[in-house]
């Protein structure tokens, strides 16, 4: 589970916070008690081709089908432009 640390630790202690992320720790930024970040070790690997090939495709059915009308009300949903 991920430490929880206060925006002003973090910002005090921040070298010492990623030597602890660059050995796999995790951390979660709080501000006033509420979580809006997350400090984590990089994922880096190397791709592998044809990884998943033991997988049956989607068939196109179901990859082209319908979406049922929750998604399909998102889809819809009006946004305004950013600015």
């Amino acid at each position: 589970m991920a430490e929880t640390v206060n925006i002003h630790a973090a910002k005090t202690q921040f070298s010492k916070l990623l030597k602890r992320v660059a050995q796999g720790e995790e951390f979660v930024i709080a501000n006033h008690g509420k979580p809006v970040a997350r400090l984590s070790p990089e994922i880096s690997g190397k791709r592998v081709p044809g990884r998943f090939a033991d997988t049956p495709p989607i068939p196109d059915a179901v990859f082209f089908g319908p979406l049922d009308e929750d998604e399909q009300a998102l889809w819809e949903k009006h946004v305004e432009p950013r600015k």
